[in-house]
């Protein structure tokens, strides 16, 4: 129980963990089956495995699930002497990632934004949704956010304390509140920033902000227009578009490059991430 009771505790605390099990015993091991270990984002640990080159490995594919957000199913040969003991047996542990909620940012609460906290909401994010027009970010207005915050684009993030992999969309009602939401949004490590807006909007804004000192690569990571081309026009359609991308964002970063070296042995089967036998000497 104090396992899950510390999963719960960091996630309060915005940090994210994995629980190792093992579900299977054959054989001598040094812990039995049903035995549990929590490993923090940072690699500490709660409870035991049985310790040694067993319990090492599955920290280490513990954190490869927390950056991927998969779960993983590690089976180990143990063949090695460890602690003085043959063990000789086999052992199938099973790790699940405790993960935050994607949290998405948008900037902005008129039609699109309104539509967009829905749609993210149901996808599984948590949403907070920014304006400087108190009629317009408030509960009735937008149902769906998690958060809403009536403050001036421009100090949006000097409030809003925000974890690094956040996602950014920029919907205000006007090309001067874009560029203070786009200028506040690049200061901070946000994995994905969207603008809604046209290609002429672009081209303005990108020598607007080249005038204000922001380096290339800072404007690079603006994505504009917003959203995949799937010939959106309404809110809805366009709210879809951008979701989508996030989407599609979201995956892909979370499984590039992320510890697969350390974890070389893992293959796809079926879908879900197995794992060939580790033998233990």
């Amino acid at each position: 129980m104090q396992i899950y009771e510390e999963a719960l505790r960091l996630k309060r605390l915005g940090r994210a963990s994995a629980i190792a099990t093992i579900v299977e015993c054959k054989g001598s091991s040094p812990q039995k089956q049903g035995a549990k270990m929590l490993v923090r984002d940072d690699g500490s640990i709660m409870g035991t495995l049985g310790g040694g080159c067993l319990e090492a490995d599955a920290v280490q594919a513990a954190l490869m699930a927390i950056k991927d957000g998969r779960p993983l199913t590690l089976p180990f040969e143990l063949t090695e002497r460890e602690g003085g003991l043959v063990c000789g047996g086999t052992v199938l542990i099973y790790i699940e990632p405790n993960l935050l909620e994607p949290h998405l940012v948008v900037l902005g609460a008129g039609h699109v934004g309104k539509m967009l906290s829905k749609l993210a909401r149901f996808t599984g994010f948590r949403v907070t949704v920014v304006d400087d027009r108190p009629e317009f970010a408030n509960q009735e207005n937008i149902p769906d956010a998690s958060e809403l915050l009536v403050v001036n684009f421009d100090r949006v993030f000097e409030t809003l304390q925000v974890e690094k992999d956040i996602y950014i969309v920029v919907a205000t009602r006007g090309h001067n509140h874009d560029l203070d939401a786009v200028q506040a949004a690049l200061k901070t490590e946000a994995v994905y920033i969207g603008l809604l807006g046209s290609r002429r909007k672009k081209a303005l804004l990108l020598k607007t902000l080249e005038q204000n000192g922001f380096l290339k690569d800072d404007i690079n990571r603006i994505i504009i227009p917003v959203g995949l081309e799937i010939g959106s026009v309404t809110p809805e359609e366009i709210a879809v578009s951008i979701m989508a991308q996030i989407i599609q964002r979201r995956r892909k970063h979370g499984t590039d490059g992320v510890g697969r070296a350390a974890c070389s042995r893992l293959v796809e089967q079926d879908g879900q991430d197995q794992a060939t036998p580790v033998a233990r000497g």
